[in-house]
């Protein structure tokens, strides 16, 4: 199982919100001023001028778009995500990255097909390499409770994603990620990219191995 590096790639800057755009009462999408490049799955730190507190969110937009967007959950006790979501267009914010290695490597994009698992908000990494890789071979299983939690649903082909919702029936598969992984055993030869919390992944991590995954085969992004 391949965890990402922290390394930090770039200074801390600070750029000017451009929109912040609700997609539910808690979660919302901030766009940000673009003043440098990411590679489809890296992350930045963001926070408030004169804070000292940063929290690390997956960039959601595609390498070649205009600006800079992250998909952000406010938590109710959280010191940055709450002050994030008061945010308003021209306000600034202090960015530093993008870091991670999460990311596709250039000999697989081609070659390779992909089984991307999510739970949440860690669908924004996802977001982001099928909207950098129009030609991508993938398929997207996405976990949330509701069908109103479907983060950038509509950015996934049809045919190429599975709603798996525990609280309601709105999804093609009610439950959560792993009982559909249970269920319907992947592809063992496609790279497995997992994001959400870290229960979610030691489990699916856990039935990929008894399916006969090679471990060199998952990568994940954990959320706390």
């Amino acid at each position: 199982m391949i965890q990402k590096d922290h390394t930090t790639l770039t200074r801390q800057q600070t750029v000017k919100v451009l929109d912040n755009e609700a997609l539910t009462e808690s979660t919302f999408v901030l766009s940000l001023e673009r003043t440098f490049d990411f590679r489809a799955g890296q992350c930045v730190l963001l926070g408030l001028p004169g804070k000292q507190d940063m929290r690390e969110y997956s960039i959601y937009s595609s390498i070649d778009h205009d600006c800079v967007q992250v998909l952000v959950r406010a938590v109710e006790t959280g010191r940055v995500s709450r002050q994030l979501q008061r945010c308003k267009p021209g306000d600034a914010l202090v960015v530093e990255g993008p870091i991670g290695y999460f990311v596709l490597h250039e000999a697989d994009i081609a070659d390779r097909s992909y089984v991307m698992v999510a739970t949440g908000t860690g669908i924004a990494p996802f977001r982001s390499m099928v909207q950098s890789y129009p030609a991508l071979d993938y398929r997207v299983l996405h976990g949330v409770r509701t069908g109103g939690e479907a983060y950038g649903k509509a950015c996934f082909a049809e045919d190429r994603q599975v709603l798996c919702t525990s609280r309601d029936e709105s999804g093609q598969y009610c439950g959560r990620v792993t009982g559909y992984l249970s269920e319907y055993p992947p592809d063992p030869g496609a790279l497995f990219l997992l994001c959400g919390n870290v229960k979610m992944i030691d489990d699916v991590c856990d039935l990929l191995e008894a399916s006969g995954v090679p471990s060199e085969s998952i990568r994940t992004e954990v959320y706390f």
